[in-house]
């Protein structure tokens, strides 16, 4: 999995009047959990965007003021109105511990339905899977090539490496629709 470094500084004085100032001054609030201590800190806002804004899950080095920790996202909190971050949960990676996260999917292959005139329709575009640190996955890998036009793939046909899905095994996770004007030909032909 892509790591990606995240360099913070500690928070000297917590609670809502102090986290109203980093805000305003480019600044977001985090903590780190899940190890021997929990971590407050402040990370520029700017270092969120390809961490945050992309697809693509990652494993975050951060570094706090020197010390060194490999995490996962757990939690992102935005404002309703004006989308700007508010806070980030970190969870901290321990050696043979499973974690849960979610992981985007890949689609392989090419569908018959879509050669057809179909449209690939993604109904889920993340997995959620436990697994240990090490064995977390870049993407859930998902083969489309049977696919046939009006049909579902869905979560209990992908085979897991290594880790385990949590997602319900009926969920779909693609479909192939059929369009109106190849409906009408196919009602034409009959």
């Amino acid at each position: 999995m892509k790591s990606l470094e995240i360099v913070g500084f500690k928070r000297a004085n917590l609670g809502k009047t102090d986290a109203k100032a980093l805000r305003l001054d480019a600044q977001v609030p985090c903590v780190l959990y899940g190890g021997k201590d929990t971590v407050h800190f402040s990370v520029p806002a700017i270092l969120f965007r390809e961490l945050l804004y992309t697809p693509e899950a990652h494993i975050v080095d951060l570094n706090v003021e020197g010390t060194l920790y490999r995490a996962i996202v757990q939690d992102a909190q935005f404002h309703p109105v004006n989308e700007m971050l508010l806070h980030v949960d970190f969870l901290e990676l321990q050696e043979g511990k499973e974690v849960k996260m979610e992981i985007p999917v890949k689609y392989v292959g090419v569908s018959p339905g879509v050669l057809a005139g179909g449209k690939l329709v993604s109904k889920l575009r993340k997995v959620k899977v436990r697994a240990a640190a090490e064995n977390l996955p870049d993407f859930v890998e998902v083969n489309i090539s049977e696919l046939e036009l009006g049909k579902s793939i869905k979560v209990g046909a992908v085979k897991p490496e290594n880790y385990t899905i949590l997602t319900n095994s009926a969920a779909p996770i693609a479909t192939i629709t059929i369009p109106r004007a190849l409906k009408g030909e196919m009602a034409g032909n009959k």
